[in-house]
């Protein structure tokens, strides 16, 4: 038997920074290497993704426990892949994905599969006395992301008043990963006093945001534009913007009221706005501030919208589509041929593999898509997403706010990274600065 064989493998049961199950894996291997990983889970959930099994029994955590999946880890999964090679990832995940014989991982279930795929990476990277980055991507990995850090929380993810999920900053005119995770902090904490002194709340959502109750969806740009400001940094130089108004969630809103449109379903619950209206004010938001990425500007069934929305900006900002494409790659294979989008969000746990988390990034790439590597709203302090940004040079990170110890772990182990890459670190920024 190979010295890397898989010997060992079982699951458990634990929670998420949401407070709700999710799944841990541990995996050991003839030479006494072990891994052991944990998935994310995302709130909300788009066609065709993979699904995230749950046990339904209303008796635990309201239906939400895992147990099923992690009895599928413990009996079906370890005896398919007892003694495969842990170095050969892709026969692994396959056997996997073979096992489970559904379109989208529904028999054992994607979390299920996803904390197995990438504990046995981990393991297999320690027996190769290599970190985690540098085995998934070898000696051409060195790129260390630009991070997308959440300042301020609406939609559905916060109890206030403001109809877009997310407002974002990106320190693209750093100099080091270290300096742009710096800036990005002082600017958080900078705004915190912002918010305080005008009676704001600075209560924290899931992903490490503020949740406050302000005058409108403006605002939240006029605060954080104060912020960059006050932390002594330049606006549209260093720092820019990023915005995720999740409106799949908006379209969902009318299409609960017997309309085809979007509803502001919390400042102005009445008005349902076109997709020509929701492009016209995308476009006024990048004549008045910095935007340089637009996240799910427009919900995933709305095709024609998109094709409309990239004709209009594609070719100035990052147009990123999360639900649109779902980390899968025939929706991402459809968004090429139709000229939709620029940009893709990477999940894990929304294609539930590693191997085919990483053919996604790739086929991105090779299509002049950007890649941004992503979080989820109920996280662990699980790092996997940091090494697989370096390990694919994508560029990007999306991980939350620095309030959040599990969101935080994502950041330290970057910044781990970069130290171990010394002179090899190549900031993705930099890039755009030449």
């Amino acid at each position: 038997m190979s010295s890397t064989a898989i010997v060992y493998v079982n699951g458990r049961e634990i929670l998420d920074s949401c407070g709700n199950p999710t799944i841990e894996a541990t995996v050991v291997l003839e030479n006494e290497c072990v891994g052991q990983a944990s998935v994310p889970s995302g709130r909300s959930k788009a066609a065709d993704e993979a699904v995230e099994l749950r046990d339904g029994d209303m008796a635990r955590y309201g239906g939400m426990g895992v147990l099923k999946a992690v009895e599928n880890i413990n009996e079906r999964i370890a005896e398919a892949i007892l003694g495969l090679d842990a170095c050969d990832q892709e026969s692994v995940d396959r056997e996997m994905i073979n096992l489970d014989g559904s379109p989208n991982k529904g028999n054992l279930g994607a979390n299920a599969i996803l904390a197995v795929s990438m504990a046995v990476a981990k393991a297999a990277a320690e027996a190769c006395k290599l970190p985690l980055f540098r085995y998934l991507g070898g000696v051409s990995a060195h790129v260390m992301p630009v991070p997308m850090m959440n300042m301020l929380d609406g939609g559905r993810r916060a109890d206030n008043n403001v109809d877009f999920q997310e407002f974002l900053i990106q320190p693209w005119g750093a100099p080091t990963f270290r300096e742009a995770l710096r800036w990005s902090a002082e600017i958080q904490q900078t705004l915190a006093s912002i918010l305080s002194e005008r009676g704001y709340s600075v209560s924290v959502g899931d992903e490490g945001g503020f949740a406050p109750k302000l005058k409108n969806n403006d605002e939240a740009f006029e605060l954080m534009a104060m912020a960059v400001e006050k932390a002594g940094y330049k606006l549209g130089e260093q720092i820019f913007f990023a915005l995720d108004p999740a409106m799949s969630e908006l379209f969902g809103e009318a299409k609960a009221k017997g309309k085809v449109g979007y509803c502001l379903f919390k400042s102005d619950p009445d008005r349902i706005l076109g997709s020509d209206e929701v492009i016209d004010c995308w476009l006024a938001l990048c004549r008045k501030w910095p935007l340089r990425s637009l996240e799910d500007g427009l919900a995933e069934d709305d095709r024609d919208g998109w094709k409309k929305l990239t004709a209009s900006l594609g070719g100035k900002i990052q147009l990123v589509a999360d639900d649109l494409c779902s980390t899968l790659m025939n929706r991402l294979g459809r968004g090429f041929r139709e000229g939709i989008a620029n940009s893709i969000l990477v999940k894990t746990d929304q294609i539930g593999c590693l191997t085919e988390t990483l053919n996604t990034i790739n086929l991105a790439m090779r299509n002049g898509y950007t890649t941004v590597v992503s979080h989820g709203s109920g996280e662990t302090e699980d790092t996997t997403i940091a090494d697989i940004a370096v390990a694919t040079n994508a560029g990007q990170i999306k991980a939350g706010g620095v309030r959040r110890s599990d969101r935080v772990a994502k950041y330290n182990q970057l910044l781990r990274i970069e130290e171990h890459l010394g002179d090899e670190a190549v900031f993705g920024g930099t890039f755009w600065n030449k």
